[in-house]
């Protein structure tokens, strides 16, 4: 293994990637368990979500009280980002698979293809690094709510605490550019605004009226 690791960068570089990804889907597994997210429903999620941030943010809308329909909305909005994604490797990446290639997309699959210079290697960089991170986050993910479940009250141990940790936690690295750090900074101040007056998991979607500021000056 220690070899293969040498000698291919790729396998290197994914092999690094799933060890930071095993990290976050701990996390995520144990905030899922402690928000009272049964286990077989991480479970499912995991398995036919599988969508990161999004499956964070549905956590912290559940424990929040949101409704369904508020839930779905903010995941399908914060996944948009997918769309593009799926134009810039097409048929060149997916093949006849693309069903099965959809559901592996996530923003690092797509990174690594288009890192490439050929369409066998953007095809093995993109298939090698989506099949690696979503059994490294179904797997970490169960373990997390495994031991998630064994803490007992998650207030006796602050884990309330811990979803807007994490979630501050992946948000952070994108925050390079002033223009970023405009949207988030407002986004941030209408959803406190509107929180007094809307039910839980609207405010989340307020935010997006901050977007417009994402345009340069």
């Amino acid at each position: 293994m220690r070899s293969i690791l040498r000698t291919d960068p790729l396998v290197r570089d994914v092999a690094a990637l799933c060890a930071a990804a095993m990290v976050v889907g701990l996390s995520f597994g144990a905030i899922a368990s402690a928000a009272g997210v049964p286990l077989s429903k991480i479970i499912a999620m995991n398995a036919l979500v599988y969508a990161g941030g999004a499956q964070f943010l549905a956590v912290g809308l559940i424990g929040a009280g949101a409704t369904a329909a508020a839930i779905v909305l903010a995941g399908l909005l914060l996944n948009a980002r997918h769309l593009p994604f799926g134009l810039a490797i097409g048929n060149e990446v997916l093949g006849r698979r693309r069903i099965l290639g959809s559901h592996l997309m996530t923003d690092e699959s797509v990174a690594f293809a288009l890192a490439q210079d050929d369409p066998a290697r953007r095809r093995r960089a993109y298939w090698l690094t989506g099949i690696s991170l979503y059994l490294t986050w179904n797997f970490s993910a169960a373990v997390g709510a495994i031991a998630g479940s064994a803490l007992g009250d998650p207030d006796v141990f602050g884990i309330d605490a811990a979803f807007p940790a994490a979630l501050l936690a992946l948000t952070l690295p994108s925050l390079k550019e002033r223009a970023a750090v405009r949207v988030a900074v407002a986004g941030a101040a209408l959803a406190l605004a509107a929180t007094p007056f809307l039910p839980a998991g609207l405010p989340v979607l307020v935010a997006l009226l901050a977007l417009p500021l994402a345009r340069k000056k």
